[in-house]
């Protein structure tokens, strides 16, 4: 029996700037981690954005949003707390538009983020590492208060976050599988992805989807991920939305991260195999259906952590004290 026709469709495009270039990015089969015959695995390939990452979404979303409404003037200076991702999306877009930009960021976060942030122009404060991205908010929180000449886009409660997915990434899916999703498996982070995916799905599929977080255990590190047992629930969240939270360990995130390498050839950070580990997990309760799952962002941001050539339980170990 033969393998099911490919389905290809034109690529690429013809944009007049980087930003228009955001979207529409690759769903990749992954029939090497399916584990049974009726059920098939998709990678929304959001690595395939211009800076890499899922968050190139976001943060078009949130500055246009805030163009729209009037909310910041030319030549502002835009400030956002964030683990890497959202600052360095922000970075691009800001210089392409005119805005300087002063993020806030884990002060242990690896050397490439911070190389990145300064390539397109951000100013970057650090916040104490120990204390992850919710000590990023916090301070970001208090300088905004202190400082009204700031703009903080704020993705963690600004419904232009969950919008770039209700409005892009889900008709994406729904389009590339004629809405035949049994489930879709996202990360909890500012809950963007799960949010605005979760409540296009439900809309336009109601029960037959299932909406899954996954979500890391309290105290385990998993870049770009959040345990709301930490003591920040974002504000864009609506817990009602998800059928489903599974605990993932940074173990598991590093594992499955070189599983995506080595079985599927998929170059992606450690959320994304916290992620993928989830999506085969469902899998293997069911025996038809089509799980999709998000590659958050590329692995370029994560190669001085050692997470792909490094023994797993040396990288595992460095949890306490490294972001990634």
């Amino acid at each position: 029996m033969g393998l099911p026709p490919l389905e290809n469709r034109p690529c690429g495009g013809r944009y007049g700037d980087v930003v228009q270039a955001i979207g529409n990015t690759p769903l990749i089969e992954l029939r090497r981690l399916t584990p049974k015959p009726g059920v098939r695995i998709w990678a929304k390939m959001e690595s395939f954005n211009p800076t890499g990452s899922v968050k190139d979404r976001v943060a078009r979303s949130m500055i246009e949003d805030a163009e729209e409404k009037g909310l910041i003037r030319p030549g502002q200076t835009i400030l956002e707390p964030t683990s890497g991702n959202t600052g360095i999306s922000l970075a691009m877009i800001c210089r392409r538009k005119g805005y300087p930009l002063k993020v806030v960021m884990p002060d242990n976060v690896t050397p490439e983020r911070t190389q990145l942030l300064h390539m397109f122009g951000a100013e970057i404060v650090y916040s104490p590492g120990d204390q992850g991205s919710n000590g990023a908010v916090a301070m970001a929180l208090d300088m905004a208060e202190g400082d009204a000449s700031y703009y903080m886009p704020y993705q963690y409660g600004n419904q232009a976050n969950p919008l770039a997915h209700y409005n892009g990434t889900a008709p994406e899916i729904l389009d590339e599988l004629d809405g035949d999703i049994t489930a879709f498996v996202a990360g909890l982070g500012t809950g963007g992805t799960l949010m605005g995916n979760g409540r296009r799905f439900k809309e336009e599929l109601g029960d037959r989807v299932k909406i899954v977080a996954a979500e890391p255990m309290q105290g385990e590190p998993v870049q770009g991920l959040r345990s709301l047992d930490d003591g920040f629930i974002p504000p864009i969240i609506d817990l009602s939305l998800l059928d489903r939270k599974i605990f993932v360990t940074n173990r598991d995130a590093i594992v499955w991260t070189r599983k995506l390498l080595d079985e599927e050839g998929i170059f992606a950070g450690v959320s994304s195999g916290a992620i993928a580990s989830i999506a085969v997990r469902i899998a293997n309760e069911i025996d038809e259906g089509n799980i999709v799952f998000i590659v958050c962002d590329d692995g370029w941001k994560y190669l001085s952590s050692g997470i792909y050539t490094k023994p797993v339980d040396e990288i595992a170990d460095l949890e306490s004290t490294l972001w990634w």
